[in-house]
């Protein structure tokens, strides 16, 4: 991969690498809440870029070495995270882009889909559900399990910030409670010990879950009208794999890839190929930039 950088745009400054040959159709990887860019590990961007795409990752406001703003007080909205997507297009001078987003990340492409089609050449959205209205009701709610985690996390005092050994423990039994499938405590403990270790205030994280909206998007999921590609593990806690099947449904042109097993998580190494392969064929259906 290239060397990181650092750049301005939409008034802040975005931390980011890509991989592969600028002249290939590009790929914009989003990642989920409170998630640097290193959660969209080298090994799947290179596979990615190797398949002739040009692929480009990038922190969030609030982690790696974005800007950040002080815990509690984020001085932004959701609309300016989705802005700042389309800002750092513009600033990689890249027309088009196949936008791939996990989780928060994915409801960021589906309203970049709806306020910027002609920005967006296809959208993959992964471990999600629906941040515009047209899902069905009753869809079912987070694992009992997960909901259990997220009354103890809220009672439990924050970590000493400077402590890195106590903020990677954090980060690593935080995924355990989203991932599913055979956990791999020692490739996730690598993440974590990256992330803090390149992260300008670590402890900014905890701004996404504050944000408010910003102003709304005029449409529904039903409205997105390019190449959609749901990608969606069987095992996910957070949002059940009828999240991803409703989602397939509704948006018009939607395919629907389920991954066994898999939880509320980036594609393990053991799906990089599959998810890979399906992700080439599916950003192939449009070219150029």
């Amino acid at each position: 991969m290239d060397p990181e950088r650092v750049i301005p745009v939409n008034g802040v400054e975005l931390c980011v690498q890509a991989a592969g040959d600028p002249a290939d159709p590009a790929v914009l990887l989003i990642g989920g809440m409170s998630s640097s860019m290193d959660w969209w590990e080298e090994g799947f961007c290179e596979r990615l870029a190797s398949g002739g795409r040009y692929v480009v990752r990038y922190d969030l406001r609030d982690t790696g070495r974005s800007t950040t703003y002080p815990p509690g007080r984020p001085g932004y909205t959701g609309s300016d995270l989705r802005d700042d997507a389309i800002a750092l297009l513009d600033a990689l001078e890249i027309g088009g882009a196949h936008v791939v987003g996990i989780s928060m990340g994915a409801a960021i492409g589906q309203c970049l889909a709806i306020e910027h089609p002609g920005r967006v050449r296809t959208l993959t959205m992964m471990s999600t559900t629906a941040a515009l209205p047209g899902l069905p009701d009753g869809l079912p709610g987070p694992e009992p399990e997960l909901a259990a985690f997220f009354g103890a996390a809220a009672d439990r005092p924050a970590p000493d910030w400077t402590d890195r050994r106590a903020v990677v423990d954090m980060l690593v039994e935080d995924q355990r409670a989203f991932m599913r499938g055979g956990f791999d405590e020692s490739r996730v403990r690598a993440i974590a010990q990256r992330i803090v270790d390149r992260s300008t205030d670590v402890a900014a994280m905890v701004n996404h879950g504050l944000l408010h909206e910003g102003r709304d998007v005029a449409g529904s999921v039903a409205d997105i009208a390019i190449p959609t590609l749901v990608v969606h593990g069987t095992a996910d806690p957070m949002f059940p794999l009828a999240h991803g099947e409703a989602l397939a449904e509704v948006i018009p042109c939607a395919e629907l890839l389920a991954l066994p097993g898999v939880g509320h998580e980036p594609p393990p190494p053991a799906d990089w190929d599959r998810v890979v392969a399906s992700l080439l064929q599916h950003t192939a259906t449009v070219s150029g930039r």
